[in-house]
């Protein structure tokens, strides 16, 4: 992702702290001797690593369209409402059902499937898929 080096004293007194990013799938198990932790509060950090995580999850905002990066956090076939959730939680706020959809449409980015899936009360959801 890059590369931080300034004046703020490191605990470990390194000069520069070098970032990586990866989107995972809930439930993915961390690797030996880490942990997870939320993004919303990395609260504990030094202020470069601080800066590092706002600096990886902006990033990944912006590149989310072009490297489709919802995609990857779903199942192969998956509905419409759970692209948009997926990309409600990674963008942090609320879109038009509408808008999302004719966005999707006119991109090209999804085909329908001809597998459906009852999801509780009402109707059932078309299962769509990457295109």
């Amino acid at each position: 992702m890059g590369a931080l080096g300034d004046a703020s004293a490191h605990p470990s007194r390194a000069a520069v702290t070098v970032t990586y990013v990866a989107v995972v799938r809930e439930g993915t198990e961390a690797p030996k001797g880490m942990r997870w932790a939320a993004i919303e509060a990395p609260r504990g950090l030094p202020a470069r690593q601080r800066t590092a995580v706002t600096t990886a999850v902006r990033a990944l905002r912006d590149r989310m369209d072009r490297d489709g990066i919802a995609f990857h956090l779903l199942p192969t076939r998956f509905t419409l409402a759970a692209l948009q959730a997926t990309y409600e939680l990674l963008l942090e706020k609320r879109l038009h059902k509408a808008s999302f959809r004719r966005t999707l449409a006119a991109a090209g980015l999804v085909e329908a499937t001809d597998a459906w899936r009852s999801e509780g009360r009402g109707r059932p959801a078309q299962e769509f898929r990457r295109a």
